[in-house]
């Protein structure tokens, strides 16, 4: 509304809002359009960061910066451009690319910050979380919710480079951060095929009965690829058969559950996986709260906001709140994404707005 509240310029008025500076006071009718927007109006803007651009630092980092005390992990923090130079990569989200050489150690130590592990590629690293020895192997999705000991060690001959995700900036934000320091080095240095919590849990549609309170977050340490690759490639041949399998034509997806409550794996972070047909288009959509992507494996593109940004393997993007986002597949598109909507929905105020098909 024009000139809506809007005083006549005058020496007292002048004096009165020097008097509000002075006192750390702020009057709502000069700032009511930033406060209380039509719509999320977001600092954080569209973003893509391509893996054939950010691996050979990784790499150059390896060579030249230690893994030890004092820096914890050999991580690179992806900083959107909108955010004033934090290694955020939305108000919420932290996404890094780690990197590992061959025998090294991250030492342990644990936080209240949730956290996970995704592996576009490579093997021969395994992250102990709280003294249980867990396999990092390409596709895999691993889990260090808040306050787990956890450190990792290559024992392959060559580097390994993979993301995480936290939700670093909510925390930092909500003034909410713990850390502690572990051992120095893992506490096993055992290397089994499956962790102990996948053997206890992760056999479909059984739980242990020693294991019947629900936790907070998932109790699984490692959701393996070969099960999330057999869901997707299950939905699209039912779609094939004529059978409502899918959320798109052509769009297979899932979302990995903590088994106690089948909700998210973490109460701050969703992580999802979905799958194009070669030619499939998802429909263009906008969401509050933001949103991570890595491509998997194939080609394809994002439409950000009305732009179109070619992607391959590898690459990462983000989608700030409202933002509208479609995918294209050129091959099979195969990407991850985590997010972090189960906030937005404990807190109310998700909202989502899909165009007409």
């Amino acid at each position: 509304m024009d000139n809506a509240m809007q005083p006549d310029d005058t020496p007292e008025l002048r004096a009165l809002y020097r008097a509000f500076e002075d006192k750390h006071m702020n009057p709502l009718w000069t700032q009511l359009g930033d406060l209380m927007p039509a719509h999320p109006k977001p600092r954080a803007v569209p973003h893509v960061w391509k893996w054939a651009e950010m691996l050979p630092l990784a790499e150059e980092s390896g060579r030249l910066v230690p893994v030890g005390r004092g820096g914890e992990r050999r991580a690179i923090g992806l900083a959107n451009p909108g955010l004033g130079g934090h290694a955020y990569v939305s108000p919420t989200l932290w996404c890094a690319i780690q990197y590992l050489l061959p025998g090294e150690n991250a030492p342990e130590h644990r936080h209240s910050q949730n956290a996970f592990r995704f592996v576009v590629e490579g093997e021969g690293v395994w992250t102990v979380v709280n003294g249980d020895p867990v396999r990092m192997s390409r596709g895999d999705l691993l889990l260090t919710p808040g306050w787990n000991f956890h450190g990792h060690h290559n024992v392959a001959d060559r580097p390994m480079a993979w993301i995480d995700g936290l939700d670093i900036p909510f925390s930092q934000q909500m003034d909410v951060g713990f850390f502690e320091f572990g051992a120095e080095r893992v506490t096993d240095n055992a290397t089994p095929n499956f962790s102990q919590s996948e053997r206890l849990w992760c056999h479909p549609g059984l739980r242990p009965l020693s294991q019947l309170q629900d936790s907070v977050s998932s109790p699984i340490g490692a959701y393996r690829w070969e099960f999330t690759d057999r869901a997707l490639t299950e939905q699209l041949l039912l779609e094939d058969e004529g059978n409502p399998a899918t959320v798109e034509l052509g769009h297979a997806a899932i979302r990995y559950v903590n088994p106690t409550t089948g909700g998210d794996v973490m109460p701050t972070i969703r992580c999802e996986f979905h799958r194009l047909r070669a030619g499939a288009e998802t429909l263009r959509r906008q969401e509050v709260g933001s949103s991570v992507f890595q491509v998997f494996e194939g080609s394809g593109a994002v439409v950000l906001g009305g732009e179109t940004h070619r992607l391959d393997k590898g690459d990462l993007f983000v989608v700030p709140s409202w933002v509208p986002w479609s995918l294209e597949a050129e091959t099979q598109f195969d990407l991850f994404r985590f997010s972090d909507a189960p906030i937005m929905e404990r807190l109310h105020v998700m909202r989502t707005q899909v165009e007409n098909g």
